[in-house]
């Protein structure tokens, strides 16, 4: 009897030994909730056995939380956003949203291709941004769960009519979020379309290391691998113009603090938040487009969680969040303070359809835009 209970107990331990295993990486997929009109708003849950968690909305394709472990194993959620969509709906700093088509700014929303020209909704005073007032940050995407080597994932597809938002072309597109053991949050984009046209996709996750809510970020180091960034004019479009960030707040080529330099009296500076400065700017990645080289590195000292940045993309916006005034009520009720959180949104240079020399935005039929953005996380 013994013989026979103690090989069964064995297999027994080892199928739950393997169980546990499994479980280390899931997919959870829920309700959100709903828009006025009805229309359904799915989430999907991505956990790892590292204590990572990221839930992402069908809702503008949105990163809606991550939790990331600090030093001690107590996880945080380091992204701004909102426990309802209603916050979504209204809100109007676009967080943890998928950007399209274009990310960043576009002057007067203006843009030509092939002699014609096209217009971009104004929702940045004299500008267009992120696509106009109604881009895919406001949009229903459709969702299924995929499964990678090692990952797991929730990949959503969105199609942009020919038109929308003054854009040529129908444009197919697809975000796939995906996290693995390694504690890599793998954002990769692909799109088509039947006419010529400009994109410029990117996330525009507002990341705070200490807690989304939990104070400010000026103690938070970073390092930016970019030995030039795009000036912008009083309007925030780039100048063309492609110097060097050496002797001035734009150097980060070393470790430094975000609130080290921030209030320094510097025009560009103030461009980006006229009363107490701020950055809102893109730098020239000196990555070469390789996923295997570092962008950018930042560390909270006291919780001693890291982001490392790596993208196929040429450029990469840092803003701090100046525009974040302390009356945003974002989850579980945390009021979002000045210098609230920070972004890294990968991407091609801002205004690029109007600027010869920077790197190309056009996609023509029967190519297809791709990129590819990791955040790591790291806890020590």
């Amino acid at each position: 009897m013994r013989k026979t209970l103690i090989p069964a107990l064995g297999l027994s331990l080892m199928a739950a030994a393997l169980h546990v295993q499994a479980a280390g990486l899931s997919t959870e997929h829920g309700a959100f909730g709903k828009l006025a009109d009805g229309t359904p708003v799915e989430k999907y849950t991505l956990r790892n056995s590292k204590g990572m968690q990221a839930t992402v909305i069908t809702y503008g394709g949105t990163l809606q939380s991550l939790l990331v472990p600090d030093k001690h194993g107590k996880a945080e959620d380091v992204v701004l956003g909102f426990d309802d969509v209603d916050g979504y709906v209204k809100g109007t700093a676009f967080f943890g949203a998928t950007i399209g088509r274009f990310g960043n700014r576009l002057a007067g929303g203006k843009f030509s291709l092939d002699g014609k020209s096209y217009q971009v909704p104004l929702n940045d005073k004299t500008n267009s941004l992120h696509g106009g007032p109604k881009g895919f940050d406001k949009q229903i995407w459709k969702a299924e769960e995929v499964k990678g080597k090692g990952s797991v994932g929730v990949k959503l597809t969105y199609v942009s009519i020919d038109g929308e938002m003054g854009f040529p072309g129908t444009l197919k597109t697809e975000v796939t979020y995906s996290l693995n053991d390694k504690n890599e949050l793998r954002i990769q984009y692909h799109a088509t379309t039947d006419k010529p046209t400009v994109l410029n996709l990117t996330n525009h996750s507002y990341f705070n290391l200490a807690g989304a809510g939990n104070g400010d970020i000026l103690d938070q180091v970073a390092v930016v691998h970019a030995a030039h960034y795009t000036p912008v004019n009083e309007t925030l479009i780039p100048t063309g113009e492609l110097p060097p960030v050496a002797g001035t707040p734009f150097d980060f080529l070393k470790p430094v603090a975000f609130g080290k330099r921030i209030r320094e009296d510097n025009e560009q500076l103030k461009f980006a938040e006229a009363t107490q400065g701020g950055y809102d700017h893109n730098w020239v990645l000196d990555t070469k487009g390789k996923l295997s080289n570092l962008a950018a590195d930042v560390v909270d000292p006291k919780s001693g969680r890291r982001l490392q940045l790596f993208t196929t993309e040429p450029g990469v916006q840092l803003y701090t969040g100046n525009f974040l005034d302390g009356t945003v009520k974002g989850k579980g009720g945390k009021i979002y303070p000045h210098w609230g959180a920070f972004t890294l949104e990968t991407q091609h240079y801002p205004d690029s359809p109007n600027q010869p020399a920077f790197p190309s935005t056009r996609l023509e039929p029967g190519k297809a835009y791709t990129q590819t953005t990791v955040f790591k996380f790291l806890n020590k």
